[in-house]
């Protein structure tokens, strides 16, 4: 590559000159190419530990003039060929202008000059995104590629300088972080190290001090442990490490692949070492934290950060902390925790205004909301272009609120100025807290519409006031005057401040009046309901009526929502239950609908509308409980990791006692999912909801930890599993709330565990306040941390178990290990997640669905398969590889949706590595015969169908029904499961597979015969197969042999063929590998009908035909076809002249349908005019293209193959010969990662 150019003082220090001429030099680094010596070691060692660029470029060019002792560097190249290529351009172009100038700086001028206008040229048509990284950093990643082999689309993140421990040696060298792998590369005189991880392969990441390993981190995967050690800041090089194991393993769990977020704010100036990916990855981090922190949407980016103080009036200090500022909101967070954090909604905010400075309060800034509140903010660093990015946000704000076109008020920000005035305020405003109702959506009681318009406590407790309720409702008095006090003192709605005593308030129980409005406030959902208003009504709309798996699911568990309350034990309760279920089933078919998710959504229906419960919900499953009602409830697991981590460290004498019952693994997940809502009397747990809605997955965590430790005595005498779960759930039955004034709820739990003596009652806010007291040192970060260390162990033994089940489905006739299957699976899983790193087209990641069986999940395509096969196949063909390879997945794809599981795929590596000599003789001879002998592409089964129906005789109607059912059942199938509304029948595995088990009773009689055309291609392959054996040239005579003698033997059935008369053969359909064989006539000389024809149907009686209709017979239907003029039978050349003839070629080789045995058709089934050449009817293009060239009456079975081969031991023992796939998968492991994205022979695009 050409190089800006930069001045090189010693030119000959570690470079050997290799040619000169009087103004440019060309070297080579010592140590590279031949003779490299003790010297060569040295200098190999001193660039990688000192990461100099000729590790990566060990040549160079130098400008230089006679008299100057400075030279120039002007280009660099990775090999010879490179550089020599920029040598030449340089002795043809530039020389001969060169000798023209008399001073030497002005030859140094224009040198430098030229150069700079090519690199230009070579910029101008790069990406511009790619100019965003530093020059050092492209080189790093130049370097990373060439030692890796990694292509093109893989971008680098970061390298570090670090030492990888090889046994107890450290190896000093260079860690290359990629968004998919993580890369070691060291050379320490002559002992080089090359590791490359991929990080969805990563099951264990962590950070670690040994008195082995000083500071360290350690990688593990399934079969290796790594460390690395002496990094220079090792903190931020694990946080970014831990980012990209948490994608690869986001990627394996919802088939997200990692997408640059564009949206992100550029630098002015990019850092000098860092790239734009490793800035975007720190920008995803601060979001996430800021979203978390704060309970914002997931769309909301952070825009900036900076120190200031706040002043808060009811303790009268000026609390110090930090102001995030993003699209639309203000946050402050201050850096003593609980002393105060404050959330205010722009959309609130009416006036911006720089207050006058003084000595006591620097640079302050007031901002005033709806409610009448101020808030005064000082000590801000640059408080001119934080009041400008304010005042940018809030005009984006303000015109996209609802109404705006209609004078919605603009928020004014303004100078101290005595003429300041807030803006006008004309329109109805959008409501500041859940307690005033939404002005666009009226209320309406219960009475005139079945909608859900207020929580449904207030619709089914009327009955008494809290006057009568005596000591409880006093209680409950009391409490509400509390909040009172505290909305007055701290504000109310979005804009409170939340400080210690908002805790204390929330521990002490909110009361139901306020409950829903603090839920809102507290979760977030508050912010997404105001900001979509409608979004919910249109949701039901669209929503309702639809039918799909979720809404089946949801349907059985409606009912089993808290049937015990009165709210659903009518139609009103269970239709809003039903209509916020299905809402979000449509917003997030990802989800859908999970059990636990009812009962959670019945409990946020009781204490609100239903569009609040409806974005509660979605505040819960979206922000709150990630990934926990999902297909594999991997976020509950995740935490349920935790909370077993938490009681080893927390609980060890206990710890050890559960492990040996198993008894956390199968109590805690219903604690999880369902906040304890379903193992707890509801008024108890709904305290820990007020609480969960406040702090978030802690408090459910301490509530556990508390269960445990108040039960440790008893589960420490507890003999087995049953025993431990009845003492857990009888105390949980038995936690109450004294202070609930709604009437008792009889708990369906309790009823079925209550036993002779019941256990002491324990108070909800005495176990409350045990796990604040004993478990509080909980920190949100640490939990954060400990669910990255738990999702890498759920989500991999999660991949485990799908590896098992896929290896389980494989028939055990298949031939290879266990072993071999699993390894095999995971080369064909690392195919499927290349096609997602590099992969142009998406087509095989947007297809992976995470809710179909596991057989199904990972799928690939033709491309991938041929980069498969060419590396497994123990029958290497050279160039014609590719071919096969192309045949074998027609072969193999039998619902022609252009994409096999691994069943499939293992079907086809089975054929070539086991079983007898017939065995993969078949498999062969089946890769030449349609549908794998087929290069155009296959129709879907649907129109092979509809021709049949239009075109076959009504005496075939029967069996032509039949067919067509058949042969509809994948696309049928297909349709319900691209449908959202019907879905997936499984009912349709279970026919495939009883499908698999008839075929299986295939034998060599139920072969179709083979063409000459079909033949000739069995020949090419075997010829090309050979061309790699030690035993070449006597596989070559033999096969030669074979070859002439089978010419001869259809030679001999030709005639007997054509003595027979006009007798059709009978059609039959192969079960095993969706080839149809079809009639064949041999044509009379004189016959030059030019008509379409009819084909015949399959046969009734056939039971094969039934199984599966073949979709390339509609295509030979639906060509207009014509017959062909057979060419005579001699006189057509010898096999040599056959095969290396260009009209062979498989391109345009004619897929043909082959002859079974005579006589079993009556030939009165067929006009007189259907005439097949081949068995298929051709287009008069390829009819003219073949000319005389193929002998359409030629044909021969398999057997007079397989009997032919056998008179050969040489290739008897050719195809018998063991081959070890286990060898062959080591290598396709090494070279997985050298993926090349477009390499020749795939460009040309052959195929069978």
């Amino acid at each position: 590559m050409w190089l800006g150019p930069e001045e090189v003082l010693v030119a000959n220090a570690l470079w050997v000159t290799e040619r000169a001429n009087p103004f440019f030099v060309l070297q080579r680094r010592r140590g590279h190419g031949k003779g490299g010596g003790l010297t060569g070691l040295l200098v190999g060692t001193l660039d990688v530990v000192l990461d100099s660029s000729a590790r990566v470029a060990p040549y160079r060019i130098l400008h230089q003039t006679q008299d100057s002792q400075v030279y120039w560097t002007v280009a660099c190249g990775s090999s010879r060929k490179e550089i020599t290529k920029h040598w030449e351009w340089l002795e043809n172009n530039l020389l001969q202008t060169l000798s023209i100038f008399d001073n030497e700086e002005d030859i140094t001028t224009f040198v430098k000059g030229k150069i700079h206008g090519i690199i230009a040229e070579e910029n101008k048509n790069l990406q511009p995104q790619g100019d965003e990284d530093p020059g050092k950093f492209k080189e790093a990643e130049l370097k990373m590629r060439k030692q890796f082999g990694m292509p093109e689309g893989e971008k680098l993140v970061n390298y570090y300088s670090c030492s990888y421990w090889k046994g107890r040696v450290p190896r000093q060298g260079w860690l290359y972080l990629t968004v998919n792998h993580l890369c070691f590369y060291s050379f320490l005189l002559g002992k080089e190290v090359s590791l490359v991880v991929q990080w969805v392969d990563v099951t264990r990441l962590e950070k670690n001090a040994t008195l082995l390993f000083p500071e360290s981190i350690r990688v593990d995967t399934r079969d290796r442990e790594l460390f690395f050690s002496m990094f220079l800041n090792i903190g931020e090089t694990f946080k970014l490490m831990e980012q990209l194991a948490n994608l690869a393993m986001r990627q394996l769990l919802d088939s997200e692949g990692f997408l640059e977020d564009k949206a992100l704010p550029r630098p002015i100036r990019p850092h000098k070492n860092i790239s734009a990916l490793k800035r975007d990855l720190d920008a995803r981090a601060k979001n996430e934290y800021y979203r978390a922190t704060f309970r914002l949407p997931r769309d909301e980016r952070l825009d900036g950060h900076t120190g200031c103080t706040l002043w808060t009036p009811f303790n009268k200090l000026h609390i110090p902390g930090q102001m995030f500022i993003s699209n639309n909101y203000i946050c402050f967070s201050s850096k003593e925790e609980d002393a105060c954090y404050l959330i205010i909604p722009l959309r609130e905010v009416t006036i911006v205004e720089k207050a006058d400075s003084s000595s006591v309060l620097p640079s302050p800034l007031s901002i005033s909301t709806k409610s009448k509140m101020t808030f005064l903010f000082a000590n801000l660093k640059d408080r001119d272009f934080l009041v400008q990015r304010i005042s940018d946000f809030l005009q984006k704000t303000s015109s996209k609120q609802p109404g705006s076109s209609t004078g919605r008020r603009k928020a004014g920000v303004v100078d101290p100025a005595p003429e300041s005035l807030p803006a006008p305020q004309e329109v109805p405003k959008l409501p500041t807290s859940p307690s005033s109702p939404l002005s666009s959506h009226p209320r309406f009681s219960a009475q005139e519409v079945p909608t859900a318009s207020q929580g449904l406590l207030k619709v089914f407790q009327r009955n008494s006031p809290m006057e009568d309720l005596g000591a409880k409702g006093a209680k409950e008095k009391m409490k509400e005057e509390s909040w009172n006090i505290h909305f007055f003192e701290y504000g109310r709605g979005m804009c409170m401040y939340r400080t210690a005593r908002t805790r204390e308030l929330v521990l002490k129980g909110i009361p139901e009046s306020l409950r829903g409005e603090l839920w809102l406030l507290f979760s977030g959902a508050w912010n997404e309901m105001v900001t979509h208003p409608g979004y919910y009504t249109e949701l039901v709309e669209k929503s309702m009526g639809k039918y799909s798996l979720a809404t089946e699911e949801i349907e059985r568990d409606l009912h089993r929502s808290m049937p015990e309350h009165p709210a659903f034990q009518n139609e009103l309760g269970i239709a809003a239950l039903r209509r916020v279920l299905t809402a979000y089933a449509f917003r997030n078919p990802t989800i859908g609908y999970c059990q636990a998710m009812n009962i959670v959504t019945s409990v946020l229906l009781l204490y609100g509308s239903e569009e609040e419960a409806f974005w509660l919900l979605v505040a819960l499953c979206e922000r709150m409980l990630p990934d926990y009602y999902n297909t594999r409830v991997v976020g509950a697991l995740v935490d349920q990791g935790i909370f077993e981590e938490l009681t080893r460290d927390i609980l060890p004498r206990l710890s050890e006692k559960m492990q040996d019952l198993g008894v956390i693994s199968s109590i805690s997940l219903s604690w999880f999912l369902t906040l304890f809502l379903s193992v707890m009397p509801f008024e108890s747990a709904v305290v820990i909801v007020d609480c969960f809605f406040y702090e978030g997955i802690k408090v459910i965590l301490q509530v556990a930890l508390a269960v445990l430790d108040a039960n440790m005595e008893q589960l420490l005498g507890c003999s087995d599993e049953g025993e431990a779960m009845t003492v857990l759930g009888r105390y949980l039955d038995n936690v109450v709330n004294k202070q609930s004034v709604s009437p008792p709820i009889p708990h369906l739990h309790a009823l079925l565990t209550s036993g002779d003596e019941p256990p002491a009652e324990v108070d909800i806010f005495d176990l409350l306040k045990v796990s604040y007291e004993k478990f509080s040192s909980l920190r949100a970060n640490d939990i954060e941390q400990m669910r990255f260390k738990q999702r890498l162990k759920v989500i991999q033994s999660l991949e485990d178990t799908a590896k098992r089940s896929v290896v389980r489905a494989i028939p055990g006739d298949i031939g290879f290990s266990i072993e071999e299957l699993e390894d095999l699976y995971m080369v064909f899983k690392a195919k499927h997640l290349t096609s997602q790193y590099w992969g142009s087209s998406r087509t095989t990641a947007i297809r992976r669905d995470p809710s179909l069986p596991y057989l199904e999940q990972y799928r690939i395509d033709a491309g991938q398969f041929r980069e498969l096969f060419a590396s497994l196949t123990p029958w290497a063909c050279g160039s014609h590889t590719p071919v096969l390879a192309g045949r074998m997945f027609r072969l193999l794809d039998q619902n022609k949706d252009s994409l096999i599981n691994f069943k499939e795929f293992v079907t086809g590596m089975s054929g070539m590595y086991h079983g007898d000599l017939t065995e993969k003789l078949k498999a062969l001879y089946k890769l030449h015969l349609p549908p794998a002998l087929n290069p155009e592409a296959a129709e879907s089964a649907l129109e092979a169908t509809h021709y049949f129906t239009e075109d076959s005789s009504s005496e075939e109607a029967l069996p032509q029904e039949e067919q067509e059912g058949s042969g509809n059942e994948d696309v049928q199938e297909k349709r319900g499961e691209e449908k959202d509304t019907s879905p997936p029948d499984y009912r349709h595995y279970l026919r495939m597979w009883a499908k698999e088990k008839e075929a299986q009773k295939e034998t060599i009689k139920d072969l179709p015969k083979m063409n000459q055309e079909q033949f000739i291609e069995l020949c090419k392959t075997l010829y090309n197969m050979f061309s790699e054996d030690p035993m070449e040239q006597d596989l070559y005579h033999a096969i030669a042999t074979v070859a002439s003698l089978l010419l001869r033997i259809g030679e001999v059935g030709k005639k007997f063929s054509v003595q027979t008369g006009r007798k059709p053969r009978d059609g039959a359909h192969s079960g095993d590998h969706n080839s149809t064989t079809e009639d064949e006539e041999p044509p009379a000389p004189e016959s030059h009908q030019d008509q379409t024809q009819e084909l015949q149907p399959p046969a009734a009686e056939d039971p094969q035909a039934k199984a599966g209709g073949d979709t390339h017979l509609g295509k030979a239907q639906q060509e207009s076809q014509v017959v062909v003029e057979g060419g005579s039978g001699e006189g057509q050349g010898s096999p040599s002249q056959l095969l290396s003839d260009d009209e062979t070629k498989d391109d345009m080789s004619m897929s043909s349908y082959s002859v079974v045995s005579t006589g079993s058709l009556q030939c009165e089934d067929l006009t007189d005019d259907t005439v097949l050449v081949g068995g298929e009817a051709l287009s008069p293009t390829a009819a003219s293209r073949i000319g005389g060239t193929v002998d359409a009456d030629w044909c021969i079975s398999f057997e007079q193959i397989l009997a032919s081969i056998l008179t050969e031991s040489v290739l008897v023992n050719f195809f018998e010969k063991r081959v070890d796939i286990g060898l062959k998968i080591k290598d396709q492991k090494k070279v997985e990662r050298q993926f090349s994205t477009s390499s020749d022979h795939e460009q040309a695009g052959l195929s069978g």
